[in-house]
């Protein structure tokens, strides 16, 4: 015990004698999540930039379009400009016609000009008398909660955790074996895995605060909210980190080099980046390959965060995340114990 107590506490001295690591740790997350906020705040719906060439679009149509609040038409004297436009995507939509033959350029891939083309129909058709049949009453809805920082957050504060864990575990092993000091150890009564926890634990004062500040930073400055326990929300991010941790040890139990170490770190959370939810929903994706998302760690993780913070989830109903991290946890740390080397 007094092994891990002391590899614990110079692991953590190191640690705070680097104020760079402490900005990514602390600041970057929060950074991020401020400039994300404002990127993607509801400003309301914009207008459609819509484009005619003068001469192929009736007068009458012109003045329809120019009279709706969400659509700035905009007129070009050739055709050729009209296209470089389109192309630059600088306009939406290009129409021209005239009663009753309307014709409508656009590319169906981009969402805007999907929304500008059924404007532009609608518009028209109610010009040339066309009586809807439904009456449609909406509803807005916009409590916090569905918005996109409150999807956001809890991804990045899985992400973060990631990268502390991993990084944070991963990186001084390997610095310590590339400097030989890794070999001392083998004279030593020091235990592999006295060592290897103590890499663990000395990161747990850090990962406390960091999950500390970037969820207040999110509750309270920017209205995210926390609908969940405390109790499951520190069990959900203990295990989070360990199950992290475990694979950065396993990243770290035979790389010799930092520049070899940082490739196979990105190799292995390069898929959790892109497939566990952190800036968009893996939903996007074939369903599928929904079951193997399921199954990595960052995935459980920002899936748990979520449905305790938006939907105020209880630990009962988390069993797949908490059996996911729980079995990454101790698979990645016994295997790393089975093929950890000192030199």
């Amino acid at each position: 015990m007094s092994q891990i107590k002391e590899l614990t506490r110079s692991r953590f001295l190191l640690f705070i004698r680097e104020p760079e690591a402490m900005f990514w740790v602390f600041l970057f997350p929060v950074v991020l999540a401020l400039v994300l906020s404002f990127a993607f705040q509801n400003r309301g719906v914009n207008e459609a930039n819509v484009g005619y060439v003068e001469g192929q679009l009736s007068t009458e149509w012109v003045q329809a379009l120019e009279a709706d609040s969400l659509i700035h038409l905009i007129a070009f004297e050739d055709t050729v400009l009209a296209a470089r436009k389109l192309r630059s995507g600088a306009v939406a939509v290009m129409v021209s016609g005239e009663n009753p033959n309307l014709h409508l350029n656009y590319d169906p891939t981009r969402p805007e000009s999907e929304i500008a083309q059924m404007r532009i129909t609608n518009r028209l058709q109610a010009q040339e008398g066309r009586q809807d049949v439904v009456l449609t009453e909406t509803t807005e809805t916009t409590e916090h909660g569905s918005r996109y920082i409150d999807f956001l957050l809890p991804g990045l504060l899985g992400m973060n955790l990631m990268g502390t864990s991993i990084w944070g575990t991963g990186f001084p092993i390997v610095e310590m074996r590339q400097k030989k000091l890794l070999k001392r150890f083998l004279v030593t009564p020091m235990k592999k895995t006295s060592f290897l926890l103590a890499q663990i634990l000395s990161r747990f004062g850090f990962l406390v605060a960091e999950v500390i500040v970037i969820t207040a930073f999110g509750v309270f400055l920017l209205g995210v909210p926390f609908r969940g326990s405390i109790i499951t929300f520190s069990i959900l991010s203990f295990l989070g980190a360990i199950s992290l941790a475990g694979i950065g040890l396993l990243v770290a139990s035979r790389a010799k080099t930092i520049e070899g170490v940082s490739g196979i770190m990105n190799f292995v959370m390069m898929p959790m980046w892109l497939f566990s939810g952190v800036f968009f929903s893996y939903e996007n994706f074939p369903e599928a390959f929904h079951p193997v998302f399921r199954l990595l760690p960052l995935t459980a993780l920002n899936d748990g965060l979520r449905r305790l913070m938006l939907e105020g989830d209880g630990i009962q109903t988390m069993g797949l995340e908490i059996s996911v991290l729980t079995v990454w946890a101790i698979l990645s740390f016994v295997a790393a114990l089975k093929i950890f080397r000192w030199k």
